[in-house]
């Protein structure tokens, strides 16, 4: 857990996906603004209802997910989070590295929300089969291997 953001803002959106669950979804209306833009590796929505239905798929899907955010950066309309998203497996916990970039409206609402993770090394990598692929094309190439 991170310390707090100085930003009323940015405390209050940690705080939010940070004990997020499938019944705090149905309150996204308080953190964005209703045509906030939403993208992440696999979605791209604008409103609140377009949100509500990406997050209650995520857990509808994955088991037990959590966010966990690791900092916090916020400058005049914007912020930066950085995060671990964990998913419980039967093989153990998948931790997804990845950052968050927000944009507020005047109300402090969030009007733009981008994700940023590598879905090939944060999930595909650790599929039986897919994995050795994706490991293998990786290494093909990448100039330090």
């Amino acid at each position: 857990m991170m310390s707090p953001s100085p930003d009323p803002r940015t405390t209050r959106v940690v705080q939010f996906f940070e004990t997020l669950s499938p019944a705090s979804v149905s309150m996204l209306e308080a953190i964005y603004t209703e045509q906030a833009r939403f993208k992440d590796p696999f979605n791209e929505v604008t409103s609140v209802a377009g949100i509500q239905r990406v997050f209650m798929h995520m857990f509808e899907t994955i088991n037990t997910p959590r966010f966990i955010v690791r900092s916090a950066m916020t400058q005049g309309d914007e912020a930066w989070l950085t995060w671990d998203f964990l998913i419980k497996r039967p093989q153990g916990e998948l931790i997804i590295h990845g950052a968050s970039h927000l944009r507020y409206a005047p109300d402090g609402r969030i009007q733009q929300h981008r994700d940023y993770w590598d879905p090939a090394e944060e999930l595909y990598a650790h599929i039986p089969v897919l994995g050795t692929l994706v490991r293998w094309l990786t290494r093909r190439l990448s100039a330090t291997a």
